[in-house]
């Protein structure tokens, strides 16, 4: 009797293993999330800005802890009531623009976008369903439309703040990238050339090291010009190998980079630049995804609160809000789960 009472209480006290850690953060967060959700109308964010984009950030969030909106469970309802709040007629203007109502501008619009393109057929309901395909394909077209915008030769194929804006950054481009990426795997009609125009964008931002011939050029990505900054290398990273480029210069460049240096605690963007390196080592596969799957539990789980939420660390992402920086915490941590197609290899 006492040798069982006491290998109970050894077995109730073991740490427990990296992986069930992880799954115990992921539950605790979606739980957050969940009581989060303003009762009334379904959106999920802390009432401070840019609340559809906040409340697609939690669905997607949900969604790659494996959770549907068809689910008859806590998550699922709480899913249905998010699309729902996404979907109301005021949170897309008659262009199919979704940044203007929540002041998220085309930040927000390729985020929804690509939410409910990850959505397609995952409606709570068939009525929900059409509407998230209606919904989907204006908010796509706006995308198509803003992207031939007259620009610069340096900003050619990309998107900036606004939908009509003459200039491109990284950041607004590989969102709208990935949105236009996850309709054309869903089945939607999206021209190869938008794609490739995109693509075409971010590569003109990449800077190699070194130029020395037959040398490693460990590069890295800029923000409007060519660089190597920590958070657009990520993102240049990850939109790349959603967009087939699995082998190009760019791709293996920055991934080396990123696996020599890492990334720390408390850099500028942190939750921002954890989400793309996560994703992005994930899709690179071998040592960077081993790596990858190491650091970003290390960087993540002591940051995170007994009641399942994750803040910004510096001022510019604490304006975000908890629920951005749970969002991109679980994104960056659900990576090996792979429930949502755009992160697939």
């Amino acid at each position: 009797m006492r040798l069982t009472i006491c290998l109970a209480l050894l077995l109730t006290a073991a740490p427990l293993r990296a992986q069930d850690r992880v799954d115990d953060a992921l539950g605790r967060a979606a739980k957050y999330l969940i009581a989060t959700q303003d009762p009334v109308t379904g959106g999920i964010h802390n009432k401070m800005r840019h609340e559809t984009a906040m409340t697609s950030l939690g669905i997607l969030a949900l969604a790659s802890c494996g959770h549907q909106p068809a689910d008859p469970t806590p998550e699922g309802q709480s899913m249905r009531k998010a699309l729902a709040y996404v979907l109301r007629p005021e949170a897309q203007d008659k262009d199919g623009y979704f940044g203007q109502n929540d002041g998220s501008r085309m930040y927000g619009h390729g985020i929804t976008t690509l939410m409910l393109a990850e959505m397609l057929g995952m409606g709570g309901d068939a009525a929900q369903d059409e509407l998230i395909r209606e919904k989907c394909r204006r908010a796509i077209d706006l995308i198509l439309r803003s992207q031939k915008v007259s620009k610069s030769d340096l900003n050619r194929g990309g998107w900036r703040y606004a939908p009509d804006s003459p200039d491109s950054d990284m950041s607004v481009t590989v969102w709208q990238t990935m949105a236009l990426r996850a309709a054309k795997n869903a089945g939607m009609d999206v021209p190869r050339q938008a794609i490739d125009d995109a693509v075409s964008y971010i590569r003109r931002l990449y800077q190699p090291d070194t130029e020395k011939k037959g040398a490693v050029k460990l590069g890295g990505f800029g923000y409007q010009t060519k660089g190597r900054e920590m958070s657009t290398t990520a993102e240049g990273l990850l939109a790349l190998q959603v967009c087939g480029q699995y082998d190009a210069e760019e791709t293996i460049g920055s991934s080396d980079r990123l696996l020599k240096e890492g990334i720390k605690q408390g850099e500028r963007w942190f939750f921002y630049t954890t989400y793309y390196y996560a994703q992005g080592m994930y899709q690179r596969g071998g040592k960077h995804a081993e790596e990858g799957k190491r650091l970003v539990p290390e960087l993540l789980l002591p940051l995170q609160s007994r009641e399942g939420w994750w803040e910004g660390m510096n001022g510019e992402e604490r304006q975000g809000g908890k629920v951005y920086a749970t969002a991109m915490a679980v994104l960056s941590l659900a990576v090996k789960n792979h429930y949502l197609p755009i992160y697939q290899r």
